[in-house]
């Protein structure tokens, strides 16, 4: 598997578990997980991102 392909699944994985984090914090009423949730979503969409630029380059 290219490495672009990896970095768009791993991207999607991380956001999916930020928003899950995010969602038990509000539901707990746990900031720290809250925002724990929030940094590893956003995370997710950098390493997203730098999967599809890396395919752009890689043609």
């Amino acid at each position: 598997m290219k490495p672009s392909t990896t970095d768009q699944i791993q991207g999607n994985v991380h956001e999916i578990k930020g928003k899950v984090k995010e969602k038990a914090g509000q539901a707990t009423n746990n900031p720290d997980l809250v925002a724990e949730g929030q940094n590893e979503n956003l995370a997710g969409k950098v390493q997203k991102k730098v999967g599809q630029i890396e395919k752009v380059f890689e043609k």
